[in-house]
């Protein structure tokens, strides 16, 4: 079995006040569950900016695919430059609990993920539970909240007509 890698980057320095306070305010407003979110989603970022740095020189047509690939994603870039100059916020902004909270589905962001992990969201008619998911624009008018089934009343169970009551016969013979 072959072992996946890390998906992210931990900071080299770990006890930097002004990096603690960006992710927090992060977590805050995107409501995300922990710091491991915010690096993966750094480590896509630095991604695309590393494919970019890639495909600066090279033809049009390759460059038009990344170009392309980000559009799809809602990430408007037209040029390397705009690629290179991504925020972290402009890909928490594509992730469904963000997006579901955008659409007034949710109050707020945590309740939007909550609803994302509870199956409640649904994306073209499909479950889809994982909070990191990137919506594209083509998905993000299919975005809708699972319907509660209204459960039938039963009636209530007929009562058995009353039968006589069996003697219990005690051992020694008195009842």
């Amino acid at each position: 079995m072959i072992r996946k890698k890390k998906l992210y980057v931990r900071p080299r320095k770990l006890y930097i006040k002004s990096r603690i306070s960006e992710e927090n305010k992060l977590l805050e407003k995107y409501g995300l569950k922990n710091k491991r979110e915010v690096w993966k989603t750094l480590a896509k970022i630095n991604y695309f900016r590393s494919r970019a740095k890639d495909l600066a020189k090279a033809p049009q047509e390759e460059q038009q695919v990344l170009f392309k690939k980000l559009s799809h994603l809602g990430l408007k870039t037209q040029s390397i430059a705009e690629v290179l100059a991504l925020k972290i916020e402009d890909l928490l902004e594509r992730r469904l609990p963000t997006v579901v909270f955008k659409n007034k589905l949710a109050t707020t962001p945590q309740q939007g993920r909550q609803m994302v992990v509870h199956k409640k969201v649904l994306i073209n008619g499909k479950v889809i539970n994982i909070p990191s998911y990137i919506v594209s624009l083509d998905e993000e008018s299919t975005i809708t909240i699972k319907q509660k089934k209204a459960k039938p009343k039963a009636a209530p169970a007929p009562q058995p007509e009353s039968a006589p009551e069996a003697e219990i016969v005690v051992e020694g013979g008195q009842a």
